[in-house]
């Protein structure tokens, strides 16, 4: 492996995926060295319009959330209702070692982006495809939002105060979640071809993501029937174990095992923590309203940064509540180089999430997301022999 190849350096991957999941997966491929080729329909990929924009002023080119999930890939248009495009989907099919596709089942056989069609072109192939519920099941069919999955898949059944209604968190986690397990997959899969020669269709739902993320709560009812419900700040329902106010924000309290509680008592300067009633899970949920009473006052009279630091200090795994400027700003990040400065022809150099990972010696590739269409000569002419003058004719058919 040469300095500039990349950990998947020599992979070639047809990216059909929309929205989050299937294109954090591909971006993963990309910044590894994969050569990844987006394809979009001519008017552009979905996330192109969904911002966030530089002042609010929507543009193809300046979504951050398109130019985050597309780092380092080429970029294509094809459209795919034609038969022209459905006829050069399957001749850049040949030249790929995977297809990641986010089209609903019944969609993707319309258009003819099955296993079966794509192995004949390529039966090496490995085929992953990322939908909300699955090829399989009476909801394969169905799409789903972001907030759909929390609510689908039992998060917000366990998020927010018990008595008051179901809270979705924030991020879109079951997306990323789902797209982290393609990425896995497909390496897999991948693997798996290398030994035997054969392709694989990978079939990923990222309503199985949110449902396998519910910490213990669908575990416990399986084996007890015991439903885990709302509890609020308190983990487990008990107190020390949870989110706290404090003088200018948020911590994370978290009293670790039972004989560290007395660490407790000397962080909070405390002695009444030492109380026999807290010291086990049991009494600090039973007590939980007289031992948050003794902790409230100290909390009060605390920055966040300083209960964390000096609880990391005597070895207690406090957190902070941190905004997304503390986040950008922290000490810890900038010492790792985390945030990569990407230039981009229409919207500037901006600062975006490092990888995922640091390997030792190998670079992650860290090339800008293409526009609209830009590498179709050189992707057309390279994969399929196309000349200027059938890219032409192709452009105004809309075939690209």
């Amino acid at each position: 492996m040469s300095e500039t190849e990349g950990l998947l350096s020599g992979y070639k991957v047809l990216d059909l995926s929309s929205g989050v999941a299937g294109p954090y997966a591909t971006r993963l491929m990309a910044s590894m060295g994969a050569d990844v080729v987006k394809v979009e329909p001519p008017e552009g990929e979905e996330s192109r319009r969904d911002g966030p924009f530089p002042n609010d002023e929507p543009h193809p080119e300046r979504s951050a959330l398109f130019l985050y999930l597309n780092i380092a890939k080429r970029g294509v248009t094809l459209n795919l209702d034609t038969p022209t495009g459905r006829s050069m989907l399957m001749r850049l099919a040949a030249w790929a070692d995977v297809l990641v596709e986010s089209y609903q089942p019944s969609r993707a056989a319309e258009l003819g982006i099955t296993y079966d069609a794509l192995q004949e072109a390529n039966p090496g192939l490995v085929m992953t495809s990322v939908t909300d519920f699955g090829q399989t099941g009476p909801y394969k069919d169905h799409a789903a939002k972001t907030l759909n999955h929390y609510a689908y898949g039992g998060l917000m059944y366990i998020t927010g105060r018990p008595e008051k209604e179901p809270l979705q968190m924030g991020p879109r986690v079951p997306e990323y979640g789902a797209g982290q397990n393609a990425f896995v997959a497909t390496l897999s899969a991948l693997w798996r071809r290398e030994a035997t020669g054969d392709g694989q269709h990978v079939d990923i739902s990222v309503a199985e993501y949110s449902a396998s993320i519910l910490e213990n709560a669908l575990t416990m009812y399986s084996y007890t029937r015991h439903k885990v419900t709302r509890m609020g700040h308190r983990g487990y329902g008990r107190a020390a174990w949870g989110m706290y106010p404090c003088k200018d924000g948020y911590v994370g309290v978290i009293a670790g095992p039972a004989h560290r509680w007395p660490a407790m008592a000397e962080l909070m300067e405390e002695p009444r923590l030492n109380d026999e009633r807290f010291s086990t899970p049991r009494g600090r949920q039973v007590y939980a309203d007289e031992l948050e009473a003794l902790m409230d006052p100290w909390l009060m009279r605390n920055n966040k940064r300083e209960i964390f630091e000096k609880a990391q200090n005597m070895g207690i795994a406090f957190a902070y509540v941190a905004s997304p400027g503390e986040i950008y700003s922290w000490e810890h990040l900038r010492d790792r180089e985390y945030f990569i400065e990407i230039d981009h022809p229409e919207a500037g150099p901006l600062d975006y999430p490092g990888p995922p990972f640091q390997p030792d010696g190998v670079p992650f590739n860290w090339t800008r997301a293409p526009l609209l269409g830009e590498h179709n000569v050189e992707v057309y002419r390279e994969t399929l022999d196309l000349a200027p003058a059938d890219l032409v004719i192709l452009r105004g058919s809309n075939v690209i």
